[in-house]
């Protein structure tokens, strides 16, 4: 006889039970109003730093315009995977847009950037090959590497001396060879060595596919991310990016040459078995494009102000890490720290968000600072203000 008493999910109610006594526990909410500067959440007004929309478009009403103008004229659910019927016009000009932008042959346009990843690392590797993730890469470039099934080697954060004795064991075992890497790591604020990258995937003829998503639109002369920025974009084989934070969009892309493209056409299973995002959405982005090409004063400031708050933290004795960018953690190791650092903000009217494991490793709590180009002297001037008084 079956005992009722019991339900199959009740293990459920003692994890969760586990994870807000141990200081990980976490709870849905919902802005109102548009991503901006400031944003209102539970009824109550809040300086933002807990986005990644960088340049502040996210509202822009251009972007809207752009939308809502391609939603009329294209409606707005695509219907189809892009292989099918899904890609519209304003997908193709969008795709070509991402080419000239990247400086590369060719683009192509997923569903996230999520999807971009996993779909990209897949159809390049597979049994039989290896890849070489950096230990703090993003869960979408960790998570594609294990769909790939590939033999996976992770190297430490940044550390080109070990993944150069990866590679030398690894000579001659495989078909073929993939470095993956986060360009501007989401949650250090750090930037991979991809000069040291780039080197080794030449010596040891490896593919190097890099991950720009927090870099796209804010590093670079022409805003097209850490390897413009450092100069290596010509030894770059694989170029990921997202339209979903800078760009203030929804989507991912992957720019590269055109038999890199093809190929994905063929073989990224999240491009060739998901519905393509809305046309509005696309023509959205170009509106986007054009705007980070017009206005390099959004990040020239954006990076600006991130320096100046970097180093009035370290004045005050925080733990910014390697921060070289617009995120900037305040480490601060246990997650309950991390969760009455953040509750002391909002009380002040600032929403910075406690990141605790396993979005971090253990020992590596932060509150995460993510500046906008929204963000003016006087906001940045406050948060540096309250953050002392916390420090003691």
């Amino acid at each position: 006889m079956n005992d009722y008493t019991n339900h199959p999910l009740d293990w459920i109610d003692r994890e969760l039970a586990a994870l807000e006594q141990s200081g990980l526990g976490r709870r849905l909410v919902a802005r109102q109003g548009p991503q901006a500067a400031r944003v209102v959440i539970d009824g109550r007004e809040l300086v933002n730093f807990g986005s990644n929309d960088y340049l502040a478009l996210a509202a822009d009403p251009r972007l809207a315009t752009a939308a809502a103008e391609a939603a009329a004229r294209e409606g707005w659910g695509s219907g189809a995977s892009p292989l099918v019927s899904g890609r519209s016009t304003s997908h193709e000009r969008l795709e070509r847009r991402l080419a000239v932008f990247e400086g590369t042959e060719a683009a192509l346009v997923f569903s996230s950037g999520f999807a971009a990843n996993t779909g990209a690392i897949a159809a390049l590797v597979g049994p039989g090959d290896a890849v070489f993730t950096d230990r703090k890469n993003h869960a979408s470039l960790l998570d594609g590497c294990r769909l790939s099934r590939a033999d996976v080697r992770v190297y430490p954060h940044a550390d080109c001396r070990r993944l150069a004795e990866l590679l030398e064991r690894s000579a001659g075992k495989h078909r073929r060879r993939l470095i993956v890497t986060d360009s501007l790591f989401s949650m250090d604020g750090d930037l991979a060595p991809l000069d040291g990258l780039a080197d080794l995937a030449e010596r040891h003829d490896a593919m190097l596919m890099v991950d720009e998503a927090h870099a796209t639109g804010v590093f670079g002369p022409s805003g097209r991310g850490v390897a413009e920025h450092l100069g290596v974009e010509d030894r770059v084989h694989v170029r990921m990016g997202t339209l979903s934070k800078a760009l203030g969009c929804v989507g991912g892309f992957v720019a590269g040459s055109r038999r890199l493209i093809a190929w994905l056409v063929h073989r990224a299973r999240p491009y060739v078995f998901s519905t393509a995002g809305p046309a509005a959405s696309a023509a959205a982005a170009v509106a986007a494009l054009d705007i980070v090409r017009h206005e390099p004063h959004r990040r020239e400031g954006l990076l600006a102000h991130a320096r100046h708050l970097r180093e009035g933290l370290l004045e005050q004795g925080w733990n910014v890490g390697r921060s070289a960018s617009q995120i900037i953690p305040v480490v601060v190791g246990r997650p309950d720290r991390a969760v009455a650092l953040a509750a002391a903000l909002r009380q002040q009217g600032l929403f910075v968000p406690a990141i605790r494991p396993p979005t971090v490793p253990q020992g590596e709590s932060c509150l995460r600072i993510s500046l906008t180009c929204g963000h003016g002297a006087e906001i940045i001037a406050g948060l540096t203000e309250h953050l002392r008084a916390l420090r003691g």
